[in-house]
């Protein structure tokens, strides 16, 4: 399997967990259906208007997303960028990986 490391973690202004990967184009992320799209103006992987799911789960179901469709193994890293996390949430998914 392919890895690509994770720039940036993050929760937006919606409430909407993103993963920006290092590099990549991830357009046909829909086809996983697993309710995870592309925004190809920010390199942003997320999920719709927030659901049900606890944020550290919407962080897993992005990364799987991407290793079932493109059989691609998003990292963490050291140099990832944490924006709008808790110290709590980060542990959470840096744990669950």
């Amino acid at each position: 399997m392919q890895i690509e490391v994770i720039a940036e973690v993050g929760i937006d202004y919606e409430k909407r967990v993103f993963v920006r990967p290092g590099s990549g184009d991830f357009e046909q992320i829909y086809r996983a259906a697993m309710d995870v799209h592309w925004d190809r103006s920010t390199g942003r992987l997320s999920h719709p208007a927030p659901r049900n799911l606890p944020p550290a789960q919407w962080f897993r179901q992005i990364v799987a997303a991407v290793a079932d469709e493109y059989g691609v193994r998003l990292q963490l890293t050291d140099k990832t960028i944490w924006s709008n996390i808790s110290a709590d949430l980060r542990v959470e998914i840096e744990d669950r990986r």
